[in-house]
């Protein structure tokens, strides 16, 4: 292995100071703090789907690791011809384990309901 790639490999697995302060105060510390402090996060996703989970890991793309995920969503049924409109539908669903793209991702909350964490069992 020449030195180029000693060099290059070192700086994929090491954090540099900005990348700390980023982590601290940028707009991923809120992913950083749900890691550190196993609180859950709100994510709103494309289709208009919300995700309230616990980040396990993340990277700078915003993919992550989601553990104990609560998917919602609203679904409207459809009706027939000249039938009143229907009534829309809450719908949740439990994942417990997941990855999320990055790319979906629109808009991330700390602990919604300012509840303090969970103790999961050990299973």
């Amino acid at each position: 292995m020449s030195s180029k790639d000693a060099n290059m490999s070192d700086s994929t697995t090491t954090i540099t100071t900005d990348e700390k302060v980023e982590l601290e105060k940028g707009p991923l510390s809120i992913l950083s703090e749900s890691v550190n402090t196993n609180t859950q996060v709100l994510i709103n996703v494309r289709n208009n789907k919300k995700l309230l989970a616990r980040v396990r890991a993340f990277d700078r793309h915003f993919n992550m690791v989601l553990e104990n995920v609560k998917e919602m969503w609203t679904e409207v049924p459809k009706t027939g011809k000249g039938k009143k409109k229907a009534k829309p539908i809450n719908k949740d669903r439990f994942i417990s384990k997941m990855f999320l793209r990055g790319d979906s991702v629109i808009l991330i909350l700390k602990n919604p309901l300012g509840l303090p964490p969970q103790v999961q069992p050990d299973a």
